[in-house]
């Protein structure tokens, strides 16, 4: 193994496999790594470290891919935003110049709002609190204590299929909530993993109304910020509507994806409560803890979270994204008549 990057990397990792013929048969193993010291000085967590071998005849495809988790801050070590976002940048850059494998930080951050690109200003906190504005996609959200975070930073063949590598995180929440005791499915036009809510017919009345008087559903400009904690996101379950365990948003740059997931394992899930979070005024927030009714820990997450992801990335076939040619109007050149 090469010289450890300031990562917690080693370098040039998988350069030279990227040579190699793809003549290999389908092959996963794993290794359970020690904890390496990086050059500083300081210890970086890099818990597993997983070898995808596959058979394949594509010139598309990666040959052979490592995948590496970095464990990266939790509890009183959580990591700030601003210091997580800049390792992103610089774990991306040495992504994209093969010096390092495919990785995943994971991480807890202190209580924070950030926002993606499409976040609208009706959809902040309303008391002027901070938010970070991000450039990955989605809206607003928050990220705080009980979440784990990941950040998956990893090249992709172009064209990029953004919403294949969306599935794929999707796949592996979903996976690691049924390992858990929980299912949790995906929702046709909102991203992220989520609990499936009652038939509205079945669901209690808010504030002493039958739900065929819901102000959600005839009122476009109706917040739940405003309006007491009936309509709070973090009360969804007791509602029975449809709530969001894990929220996912990214960004593509140069090929290598950035940004990533958030699944609320134990948080307080009021911090919601002050934003409109993704944007969705119709459903609320949950948590593994919550669904559950027992406490759910990170420590207990973390693991299987790694192995799910490991699986579906491995039994992903990275392909570019299909482009369909455009129609080309078939110009006829007229003579002039004599």
């Amino acid at each position: 193994m090469g010289a450890i990057s300031p990562f917690g990397l080693a370098n040039g990792a998988n350069v030279a496999e990227r040579s190699q013929p793809i003549a290999h048969l389908d092959a996963h193993s794993s290794d359970r790594v020690r904890n390496d010291r990086r050059a500083d000085g300081e210890r970086a967590d890099v818990q597993w470290r997983w070898r995808v071998t596959r058979l394949t005849t594509s010139r598309e495809a990666l040959a052979v891919s490592e995948l590496r988790f970095v464990r990266r801050g939790f509890g009183a070590e959580a990591v700030e935003y601003q210091v997580a976002w800049d390792e992103q940048r610089r774990v991306h850059a040495a992504r994209f110049a093969d010096e390092i494998p495919d990785t995943v930080l994971l991480l807890e951050h202190p209580p924070v709002y950030t926002a993606g690109r499409r976040t609208a200003d009706s959809e902040r906190p309303l008391d002027g609190t901070p938010v970070v504005d991000v450039d990955r996609g989605g809206k607003i959200t928050w990220h705080g204590p009980g979440q784990l975070v990941g950040y998956p930073i990893q090249k992709l063949p172009r064209p990029v299929d953004v919403v294949a590598h969306v599935r794929r995180l999707e796949e592996a929440l979903i996976r690691t909530c049924a390992e858990f005791g929980l299912e949790t499915t995906r929702v046709e036009g909102r991203s992220g993993v989520w609990v499936l809510g009652d038939p509205v017919e079945r669901r209690p009345a808010l504030g002493g109304l039958s739900l065929d008087f819901d102000p959600r559903l005839t009122d476009e400009e109706f917040d739940p910020r405003l309006n007491g904690p009936e309509y709070a996101p973090s009360n969804a379950g007791q509602r029975r509507e449809d709530r969001k365990i894990a929220a996912i948003g990214i960004r593509v740059a140069k090929g290598v994806t950035m940004h990533g997931f958030a699944l609320n394992v134990n948080p307080d899930n009021k911090w919601f409560d002050r934003i409109i979070p993704c944007g969705i005024r119709d459903a609320g927030v949950a948590s593994l803890a919550n669904e559950l009714g027992r406490d759910v820990t990170i420590a207990e997450v973390l693991p299987v979270v790694e192995r799910h992801l490991t699986e579906v990335m491995a039994a992903a076939e990275l392909r570019p994204r299909v482009i369909e040619p455009k129609a080309v109007e078939k110009v006829t050149e007229k003579t002039p008549a004599a």
